[in-house]
């Protein structure tokens, strides 16, 4: 397939926004203390990623101004149902946002009630992967996303990259208390994703396809060449199926998103724990954490771009196999 920039930074960004709720609603229903002004921060900064996402995915529109008719087809289409929760999820990070930067203690509402929109959000967050990663995983003749792994890694890169980036925000605003609670789930949750999207890499390099020539011409010969694409001249068929990438430069993509998407920001988390052990301040923290934060995006980039790049369509025996 060839990936669309709009697509791409879509699911990178969002994710990671889903991924810092997650982290500030676990916080909030375990009762960890965190201050009022890095919650604030935090909930504002995540609506303001899935804002900014939402607005590439428009970039992804012919007609930008009928996007409201994706909700149409909710009872059968994935997509239309993430185009309902989304706008739904950034409410209730809105709502939560609201009640504390403008909340008052002096309410004392019930722990109930305070603990109300924290757990709406992290369903939220967990619905909105389960539409994303549903809209490839249901496609089963892209054998390359119709497998379980696809939701999963979703879920997992997501986590990754909001706990990555609620640790340098927590660092830099001096939050110990959330970058004590956070770090370790921060490399957990790295690794995992990591080791689940090399399965799903070693997974994809085995497959067979289970279209060919043969199939879809419905000629049953052995000895079967195609001598066009299928067209005379170029057509949506024939740009918008296949990336045009060469097999090096999918090869340098691999190796960019196992580097700085995954390996030197782990390194770089380990090395912060042990430098959080020894006693350094913050400042030492924010620069291992935010350093983590720029080699992150640039691979998730790159995951994100292989993840589309790779899928096979089987349209493609037919607009873009020559001999």
């Amino acid at each position: 397939m060839k990936p669309a920039f709009s697509v791409i930074s879509f699911t990178a960004v969002a994710g990671a926004a889903q991924g810092l709720v997650v982290a500030l609603a676990v916080s909030a229903l375990t009762g960890v203390p965190l201050s009022t002004g890095f919650t604030s921060t935090a909930l504002l900064l995540a609506l303001v990623m899935l804002a900014a996402g939402l607005a590439a995915s428009f970039l992804h529109l012919g007609r930008p101004e009928r996007a409201w008719r994706a909700m149409a087809m909710w009872r059968t289409s994935w997509l239309s149902r993430e185009v309902i929760v989304l706008p739904a999820f950034m409410a209730v990070v809105a709502l939560w946002w609201a009640s504390v930067q403008w909340g008052s203690d002096a309410m004392m509402a019930p722990r109930s009630v305070t603990l109300a929109l924290p757990l709406l959000a992290l369903l939220g967050a967990a619905l909105l992967w389960w539409c994303t990663g549903q809209i490839y995983a249901c496609l089963r003749f892209i054998q390359e996303w119709a497998h379980p792994l696809t939701l999963l890694n979703f879920a997992l890169i997501g986590l990754s990259t909001g706990l990555v980036l609620g640790c340098a925000l927590a660092a830099a605003l001096g939050e110990r208390t959330a970058l004590d609670e956070w770090a370790p789930r921060a490399l957990a949750a790295t690794l995992a994703a990591w080791g689940t999207r090399t399965l799903a890499l070693r997974r994809n390099a085995r497959l067979k396809p289970k279209s060919t020539a043969q199939s879809a011409t419905g000629i049953r010969s052995a000895q079967l060449v195609q001598k066009s694409m299928g067209m005379s001249a170029g057509a949506f068929n024939t740009r918008e199926f296949f990336h045009g990438a060469t097999q090096a430069a999918i090869s340098q993509v691999r190796r960019t998103l196992h580097l700085l998407g995954f390996a030197l920001p782990a390194a770089l988390m380990v090395v912060s724990l042990w430098t959080a052990s020894a006693g350094q301040g913050t400042g030492v923290l924010a620069a291992l954490w935010w350093a983590a934060v720029v080699c992150q995006v640039p691979g998730i980039l790159a995951e994100r771009w292989l993840f589309f790049a790779q899928a096979r369509h089987p349209q493609n025996l037919y607009y873009q196999a020559v001999s």
